[in-house]
């Protein structure tokens, strides 16, 4: 019995993966299935609100490893599981990834704008504050072409952080 080929095997196989990573407390970010050799390359991408640990993962890896095996018709022979966290440089395309980088710094690009830096504040189904230059900006999610963390090696300023907060420094409030 032969299997589907990737692009329908991998669309049949999304709900199961993401059922079992669910079970988990987790969300399934992405799904990909290469054939590799002999066998397939089956790469689950998973996150949580909170990041995800290696014995997280490992936890993931069991339930999907197991999800899988009931549904082993759809696979017709051996495969590899990769289970995974999102890189640090994943794009931000959904509402829960912007209210998972909280306070994060973060490159936008805009239609037709260039590429500028914020610090990710409140974030919403439509859209996010960001800390831009000094300023709050609601910017809505239809209108981001791409978005990505930035990498930071220090702490971001106290400052920055207190906008973010609705905080404002004493001096401002006498």
């Amino acid at each position: 019995m032969s299997s589907p080929p990737r692009g329908e095997l991998a669309a049949q196989l999304t709900p199961v993966v993401r059922e079992a990573v669910e079970s988990t407390g987790y969300d399934l970010e992405s799904l990909d299935v290469n054939q590799a050799g002999r066998r397939r390359h089956v790469k689950a991408v998973v996150d949580g609100d909170d990041g995800i640990g290696l014995d997280d993962v490992a936890r993931v890896t069991r339930a999907v490893s197991t999800a899988l095996d009931e549904h082993d018709h759809l696979m017709a022979g051996p495969y590899t599981l990769e289970v995974t966290s999102p890189g640090a440089e994943r794009p931000l395309t959904r509402p829960r990834h912007w209210k998972r980088n909280r306070l994060r710094l973060v490159k936008v690009k805009q239609p037709d704008q260039v590429e500028w830096f914020g610090r990710v504040g409140d974030a919403d189904d439509t859209g996010v504050v960001l800390l831009v230059k000094g300023e709050l900006r609601r910017v809505e999610y239809a209108d981001v072409e791409r978005a990505v963390v930035e990498v930071e090696f220090k702490q971001p300023p106290v400052e920055e952080l207190a906008l973010l907060d609705g905080k404002h420094s004493e001096e401002e409030s006498e």
